[in-house]
């Protein structure tokens, strides 16, 4: 029997609900900056209970990436991010209400699976039932997505800190969990899944309404073809055995924890907590973290439209790290300097640092990463390679979630100056390591990456 929901066709409202993970993905990253400036002194948070809350969510995004993956391949993908959006709602809901900080820690937590489910189910997802000749927007739509969900939570800080509602920050996530349940029922099945389940008519239902009947068959056939190869995927014992599968997942890992390591989520997460500290009242950090959240969605089509395909991925990479070096270096010294006021120059200073750091990162490493994370691995090491960097990843995310408030506890302006010197070591990784990949097919990058035809 034809289940209902896998015979429903793609229109323009499949791509606006796969996205819409993305949008509750970035909004509940971002929310915990403005929360934890009300949150601590209500619930008597210590330096490292300020870490927990926000890192226990990045421990929840981690088991949530491992095990979605297995989980979508046997019940389908939109039955997984279904209950990704039922964990969005829970954890929204059970945060906004917690007496105490063990209480929030745990509904953190919950968040944080529906967080990593979304990060690996919605680029595939998309990927999965959109035309060849659209995919690569689509994958741009998912990273701005997240933006504009970070965006979004940084004006729901900023409307609500007058009122010190932090429970509200956190609870108002509800919404988009109920649009994305609502929105994702009514959703096709991907149809690549369907084809692998041996449901070949429910598939071609799906993708009848937006390609001609010639195109159709094609593209039946090449699922088949993907599927065949993908079936025959290998682990990672057996890539670790091949010298150059190893270097391009030591490439793979390497651009993933250094886009974690090298501060972004010190801006994230903690720039009204870094801007309060140089005399900022709440409400001003927050409208200036508003303000850094509108500038990275702007920067990111900019990137979209303008970096990535025309500067490539290396060269974005290299002097975008320095950019974010610089930025961090100088914020080091602000950090140093005597008696710095809200409204004086040092303080315009740190501004503009944080600034420049938004726009250095979502030019190069916010979204080349994942692009090239796409490119580099040959299509049979690609789950194994991919799942590795992502929880690589999401590791790097959760160690500078959790260390970053003890840090700032022991000396600011340090800690700035070590995140300086990671982003001189990144620029160095990206010169010496990682391959350029732009204008080139998947089949071109594998022949020379891993076939060394180059």
């Amino acid at each position: 029997m034809v289940e209902a929901s896998s015979t429903r066709s793609v229109n323009k409202s499949t791509y606006l609900f796969g996205a819409l993970g993305g949008l509750l993905f970035g909004y509940d990253l971002g929310v915990v900056a403005g929360a934890l400036l009300f949150l601590t002194p209500d619930l008597s948070a210590s330096p490292f209970e300020q870490g927990l809350v926000v890192s226990t969510l990045l421990v929840g995004a981690m088991i949530g990436a491992i095990s979605c993956g297995p989980l979508s391949d046997r019940v389908g993908r939109r039955i997984v991010v279904l209950l990704a959006a039922v964990l969005f709602a829970v954890g929204a809901v059970g945060a906004a209400l917690s007496p105490n900080i063990t209480v929030l820690l745990f509904f953190r937590f919950v968040m944080g699976l529906g967080v990593g489910t979304v990060s690996v189910l919605v680029p595939i997802y998309l990927s999965e039932i959109a035309p060849a000749e659209n995919r690569g927007a689509l994958s741009g739509l998912n990273q701005l997505m997240i933006s504009t969900g970070i965006l979004i939570s940084y004006l729901v800080n900023l409307a609500l800190a007058p009122y010190e509602a932090w429970r509200w920050m956190f609870g108002l996530a509800l919404i988009p969990s109920l649009l994305l349940l609502v929105g994702t029922y009514f959703q096709p099945e991907s149809p690549r899944w369907l084809v692998r389940k041996g449901r070949e008519e429910e598939a071609r239902a799906v993708l009848s309404s937006s390609r001609d009947e010639a195109r159709l068959d094609a593209e039946i056939e090449d699922i088949k073809r993907v599927d065949r190869l993908e079936r025959q995927q290998i682990g990672l014992r057996q890539l670790l055995r091949s010298p150059r599968l190893r270097r391009l997942l030591a490439v793979g890992i390497g651009l993933a924890v250094f886009q974690q390591i090298i501060g972004i989520n010190t801006i994230v997460y903690y720039a009204p907590t870094i801007l309060t500290s140089i005399g900022y009242g709440d409400y001003a950090a927050i409208l200036v973290n508003a303000g850094l959240g509108a500038l990275t969605v702007v920067i990111t089509v900019v990137m979209i439209l303008f970096v990535v395909d025309r500067m490539g991925r290396k060269r974005p990479l290299m002097f975008g790290a320095l950019g974010m070096a610089l930025s961090m270096a100088v914020l080091g010294i602000v950090f140093f300097s005597i008696g710095i006021e809200a409204g004086g120059a040092a303080s315009w200073i740190a501004i503009a640092c944080l600034a420049f750091f938004k726009i250095s990162f979502s030019l190069s490493w916010g979204g080349i990463v994942w692009i090239m994370l796409g490119e580099i691995f040959p299509l049979r090491a690609r789950g194994t390679a991919m799942g590795t960097a992502t929880f690589s990843n999401w590791l790097g995310n959760f160690v500078v979630g959790l260390a970053f408030p003890v840090l700032l506890a022991l000396g600011t302006g340090l800690v700035f100056f070590i995140f300086a010197a990671v982003g001189i070591l990144a620029s160095l990784f990206a010169s010496f390591f990682v391959p350029e990949t732009k204008g080139r097919s998947l089949e071109e990058i594998e022949d020379d990456l891993v076939l060394g035809k180059a």
